[in-house]
């Protein structure tokens, strides 16, 4: 593990004990992957982001569509879709997408980044949750769903964990960051992204 990874995760774990206050309140929630594509695919892509990185925002925007439309719906590559929690308002967002059902998440992954201004330049927790809830409304969550989401401190807690385990063997340090069937490689434009795929597809 990384001096910087952590510092970073220490905070992370933290964090997710400072930021829901309803103590006592639990509730099992299984931590899943969040993944897209065929199971069956020869290519498997890993995605660290975090939802407040403007990198993450422009990938997600501008070059994820076009590996979605080349890659993953055509069955080549199969999507792993890791939440980085770097800050406490990531894992807050966090909690908002993994509070709807699993075929919703990846809608409100682009509800998160399209409205990353909106919620994130929030500079006090009550106008970010606001946002943050605006979001999931849209997404058809309940506040009452949300609230039960957000103030669930094991939740938290065990998704902070499982983002610690899979980072620090990974060696992840920054985002977003991306693993091509377990080689690491740094964000990149489509162009450089589609020959890295086309070679580990032996194309």
């Amino acid at each position: 593990m990384t001096p910087a990874l952590s510092r970073r995760t220490a905070l992370a774990l933290s964090l997710a004990a400072l930021a829901l206050p309803r103590a006592g309140w639990a509730q099992a929630r299984e931590i899943v992957e969040m993944t897209m594509g065929s199971p069956d695919a020869p290519v498997t892509l890993v995605e660290y982001a975090m939802f407040t990185c403007p990198h993450c925002k422009a990938f997600q925007e501008e070059v994820f569509p076009q590996i979605k439309e080349n890659f993953i719906d055509t069955g080549k590559v199969r999507l792993v879709y890791r939440e980085v929690y770097f800050n406490r308002p990531s894992l807050w967002a966090a909690m908002i997408a993994r509070c709807a059902p699993a075929d919703r998440y990846f809608g409100i992954v682009d509800l998160l980044f399209e409205r990353q201004a909106e919620w994130s330049g929030a500079f006090d927790s009550e106008p970010m949750m606001k946002e943050l809830y605006s979001i999931g409304r849209q997404a058809g969550l309940t506040d009452e769903e949300m609230q039960a989401c957000v103030t669930d401190r094991a939740f938290a807690e065990a998704l902070v964990a499982e983002f610690q385990k899979n980072a620090a063997a990974d060696g992840i340090d920054a985002t977003p960051t991306f693993l091509i069937n377990g080689t690491k490689v740094s964000n990149m434009n489509y162009a450089d992204f589609e020959a890295k795929l086309n070679e580990a597809l032996g194309e």
